[in-house]
């Protein structure tokens, strides 16, 4: 089983801007299982954002952000350090987006880095 461990938010490697935040919040109503927050290989630059809803596995990180409960397993923790992840309402963009300061490159959806 997951690691427990409950932090503050500045401890976090990730952060949330007011509207993701509300957005997580609204979504987690439907959902069972805490927030992931992840990477995993593959998108047009190499890596790609995982954010859903999943049970804990064992490596994860557990914290709770403002109410809501996520995961980031132990292997994505240095890779997601000072994400900030937004979420966006417009007419040509609606969907959550990452501010990573350690990506290299991105690619044009904003979902894939290296």
């Amino acid at each position: 089983m997951a690691k427990n461990l409950k932090t503050l938010a500045s401890a976090c490697p990730i952060s949330f801007t007011p509207m993701a935040l509300k957005e997580l919040k609204r979504l987690a109503l439907d959902e069972n299982a805490p927030l992931r927050v992840g990477v995993k290989r593959g998108g047009c630059a190499g890596m790609e954002y995982i954010l859903n809803f999943e049970a804990e596995a064992e490596g994860d990180i557990k914290w709770s952000f403002e109410e809501l409960d996520v995961v980031i397993h132990k292997e994505h923790w240095e890779i997601l350090q000072g994400v900030v992840i937004d979420f966006e309402m417009g007419l040509s963009n609606r969907g959550f987006t990452y501010q990573n300061p350690n990506a290299s490159t991105t690619c044009g959806c904003g979902t894939s880095f290296s």
